[in-house]
């Protein structure tokens, strides 16, 4: 293969190759081994560059949010509205068991096909949407109750319908709130972490990547617009941005890599979301028993060493 772009097709070509093999009968049973040996050997092809990071991020079959949701917890309540303008349903947030104990979900959710992204703004939230995430955040601090947050947005939406109802100030406001709220707090990037669209929603104790996820202030294509006056240069940005997880887990920026199946979520909704239950799980276990001062301290000293690379010479 040439590209990993090369590869990507490959990999969907053969994909799809092998579902028509198992519908079939028996007698295809010798091609579908084959398939799957090429498969393996592509999914397994080392490490990816960081635009093709990207480019899984985006992949119209990886798992968003509520795929997650209905695999990791139980007895999942969804809530609705910001109590001032109307609902979002680019954030869903809801009550749910994990494990028997109850937490709090706040996550962005995409859609899978034109309706569904109409539906859900194709995943960037208005102000209500980071009303009522807020609005259902300081109900779990009320009861005691872990809140646990899933970022996927290319980030806000830029709107003047967004703007006019205040856009900004919406986003930070729960950035101050969640500063200060006494419970513990998971945030965990499954796709997209796009700005202070998703920022919004990951001001946690523990911030988690999947392997093939991004978090960056501005994507590639915005990016290589402004600093090259050519956003064709998108991979070349992206390298710049040290957006992939294995970067930002290096500058500290998140305290944990989350693995995915070989290929990426999108081969294995079972397994990624298996992959995940036991890294909120870890993260949970971690953050247990520490009293609401501990927890805003220790969120606080989190995010006050983000981006301090120099240290004073001792005197």
């Amino acid at each position: 293969m040439n590209s990993n772009d090369d590869i990507q097709r490959r990999i969907a070509d053969l994909e799809r190759e092998l579902s028509e093999l198992r519908s079939a009968n028996s007698g295809a049973h010798s091609r579908a081994s084959e398939v799957e040996r090429e498969l393996t050997a592509l999914r397994e092809d080392g490490p990816h560059p960081a635009y093709q990071r990207v480019k899984l991020a985006r992949h119209p079959k990886r798992p968003h949010s509520l795929d997650y949701i209905q695999r990791i917890f139980t007895d999942f309540e969804e809530i609705h509205g910001d109590r001032f303008f109307g609902d979002d349903p680019a954030i869903v947030c809801g009550m749910a068991m994990l494990d028997g104990s109850p937490v709090m979900v706040v996550a962005q959710q995409k859609g899978r096909d034109t309706k569904q992204n109409l539906h859900r703004n194709f995943g960037m939230p208005k102000p209500e949407g980071y009303r009522k995430a807020l609005r259902a955040m300081k109900i779990a601090a009320k009861f005691s109750r872990p809140i646990i947050t899933f970022l996927d947005t290319p980030g806000a939406y830029p709107g003047i319908d967004a703007e006019e109802r205040g856009q900004a100030e919406a986003i930070a406001v729960n950035l101050r709130e969640m500063a200060r709220l006494g419970t513990p707090i998971v945030t965990a990037v499954i796709g997209e972490g796009g700005s202070g669209g998703a920022l919004a929603l990951g001001v946690g104790n523990k911030v988690l990547m999947l392997e093939n996820s991004v978090y960056s202030v501005i994507s590639p294509e915005s990016c290589a617009a402004i600093i090259y006056r050519d956003s064709g240069k998108a991979e070349l940005a992206a390298a710049a941005l040290k957006l992939t997880a294995d970067d930002l887990l290096s500058f500290g920026i998140i305290d944990e890599i989350v693995p995915e199946p070989p290929g990426g979520a999108h081969a294995d909704y079972e397994r990624a979301a298996a992959n995940l239950g036991e890294a909120l799980r870890r993260s949970l276990a971690a953050l247990k028993g520490l009293a609401p001062a501990e927890l805003v301290n220790q969120r606080y000293q989190k995010f006050r060493r983000m981006g301090n690379f120099f240290a004073e010479a001792a005197v």
